[in-house]
């Protein structure tokens, strides 16, 4: 299939990327703009170093000479037929609200090369009204031309898991929320040119409460666990056989707590429908600040455990967000180091996954340590310790293990 239309991508990270490889597969010719002059020349002469892609299918793709031809990169944007906006959306820590300066950024970079006829569609994470009361103002304002009648505008969400992107892009379903429904059917034109799951149209609105509707519902779930984990820990149960034991029910099925919730959706998301509506959401805020204080009660945990050892010397392992993946953006683990650190522990982390923290043989880094701390539990991790555990029980000075 020949397609003669010309894509620009903004934001070429973990969602900009696989998108831009997935439509330079399907032929249209994609510029992938980035402000890292590292991306863009990664980009350009093919080298996989200096981007988020870390998986093996999404590196295949990328070398594919149809790819190479219809993939370049950018610092800029250039005029094209579409624009799809995959930058950041942050959380002010304080305010709790939306950072939407890089998306507002991005819209006014593609405002100077629109012209009628274009379609834009923003994948970033937004809350609800975004769309229609900040993005269509702006764009209506900077060119005279009518949303929805000159140009056209629509919202598709991303649903990538990073680890697992190249599957997910393809397989999952995608809800495409349009300002109009002209917007939302030539913006399927586009998903579905690679989109193998189902697409369902809607508008823009809807569109965006889905997504944060998806990650909210699973950050409730998480401290509902965590919940329970604190107060079976308060009562002296063990909250792994109550869950198992509660599972049993045919209705019932309540996750395992961890350590806390990271990456960049989870713990950000929520606040952007407290954000809209912080009267109404009252169990959001509450799990959201469940799930934020459990690296501090997980902190907490470690320093009642180690009351009686005189400057213990700490190995933490693993610090992802999530096992199994090299993200650590918003990594809970990583708080539970800093909370130690700041407070004089003596922890040293290791991450078999992440550069600059892998450890070549996990034995020799437990060497004359008292507590060993599994923050993450990467397949790799497990499989290491579960063949060198008598070795690292040997070389230990305080047989102390703590799984999280």
């Amino acid at each position: 299939m020949k397609n003669n239309k010309k894509i620009v991508i903004l934001g070429v990270g973990y969602v900009g990327l696989p998108t831009a490889i997935m439509l330079a597969r399907a032929s249209y010719k994609v510029i992938g703009v980035d402000l890292k002059k590292e991306i863009v020349k990664a980009l350009n002469e093919g080298i996989l170093e200096s981007l988020s892609i870390k998986e093996k299918e999404l590196e295949k793709i990328f070398k594919e000479k149809n790819v190479r031809e219809n993939l370049k990169g950018s610092n800029t944007p250039v005029p094209a037929d579409v624009f799809i906006i995959c930058v950041p959306t942050p959380l002010h820590k304080r305010r709790k609200h939306a950072d939407l300066s890089y998306v507002i950024s991005a819209i006014k970079s593609i405002l100077p090369h629109v012209k009628k006829g274009n379609l834009i569609i923003i994948e970033s994470t937004i809350p609800p009204l975004t769309t229609r009361e900040v993005i269509k103002p702006l764009i209506e304002e900077k060119t005279n031309l009518k949303v929805g009648e000159d140009i056209y505008l629509a919202h598709c969400p991303e649903r990538l898991l990073p680890g697992n992107a190249f599957k997910e892009i393809v397989n999952n379903t995608r809800i495409i929320g349009g300002i109009n429904k002209t917007s939302a059917l030539m913006a399927k034109n586009i998903y579905e040119s690679f989109v193998k799951g189902e697409i369902y149209i809607t508008d823009d609105v809807t569109a965006e409460m889905v997504k944060l509707m998806e990650n909210t519902y699973r950050d409730v779930n998480i401290a509902l666990a965590n919940e329970f984990s604190l107060i079976a820990d308060k009562i002296g149960v063990d909250i792994k056989k109550c869950i198992s034991l509660a599972n049993k029910h045919p209705r019932v099925n309540i996750l395992n707590p961890g350590i806390g919730v990271g990456g960049h959706c989870i713990p950000v998301d929520p606040w952007f429908l407290f954000e809209v509506d912080p009267e109404d959401a009252l169990l959001i805020e509450t799990a959201r600040r469940i799930n934020d204080k459990m690296p501090f009660e997980v902190a907490t945990k470690i320093r009642r455990v180690l009351k009686n050892v005189k400057n213990p010397k700490i190995i933490a392992l693993g610090i992802t967000y999530k096992p199994n993946v090299s993200d650590t953006r918003e990594s809970p683990a990583l708080k539970i180091i800093e909370i130690l650190k700041n407070e004089g522990y003596d922890i040293k982390a290791y991450d078999p996954l992440v550069k600059g923290y892998e450890y070549s043989n996990i034995v020799d880094i437990c060497k004359n340590v008292d507590c060993l701390l599994i923050l993450v539990g990467h397949d790799k991790i497990k499989r290491d310790l579960g063949k060198n555990l008598k070795k690292i029980l040997s070389v230990m000075k305080s047989n102390i293990i703590l799984t999280f």
